[in-house]
């Protein structure tokens, strides 16, 4: 080392030696909480518990009113018979032609439709084939096609 590059102390100001004694301990630097929203809260809140606990809840607030449910089935009772009428001069192989040309697979709508034939095929209960159906046509704009 150059003694031109050191201090009075000999060593190289540039990399000053740490000292326990010599130097005050730093605590580090907590990270600033996040912006709080009701949302932010409620998901903090729910954090880690257990299923048994929270499922009960999220049940309730998923169910339909009795005028939900009776729209919804009004609904899907409205298309099944608009396709079946379209379709019923082809017999069955008819009324899936008629579903593949109103539910082109280039649609998220068809798309739906085809993930939950090939699902329902594999399950064999009926609460669990409600709650796929339930969550693949939630997302779809099936306005479009009444």
């Amino acid at each position: 080392m150059n003694p031109v590059d050191s201090d009075a102390s000999g060593t190289d100001p540039a990399f000053p030696t740490l000292s326990p004694t010599l130097s005050p301990a730093r605590k580090p630097t907590p990270t600033p909480p996040l912006h709080t929203s009701p949302l932010r809260a409620a998901i903090t809140a729910t954090t880690r518990r257990p299923e048994p606990e929270l499922l009960p809840g999220l049940l309730a607030q998923a169910r339909l009113t009795d005028t939900q449910s009776a729209r919804a089935q009004a609904l899907a009772l409205r298309i099944a018979r608009g396709v079946r009428e379209r379709a019923g001069d082809g017999g069955r192989a008819g009324l899936v032609q008629g579903l593949l040309q109103e539910f082109a697979l280039s649609s998220q709508e068809g798309v739906a439709l085809m993930c939950l034939a090939e699902a329902l095929l594999r399950i064999p209960d009926a609460a669990t084939r409600d709650a796929l159906i339930r969550d693949k046509i939630s997302h779809g704009n099936w306005q479009q096609h009444l």
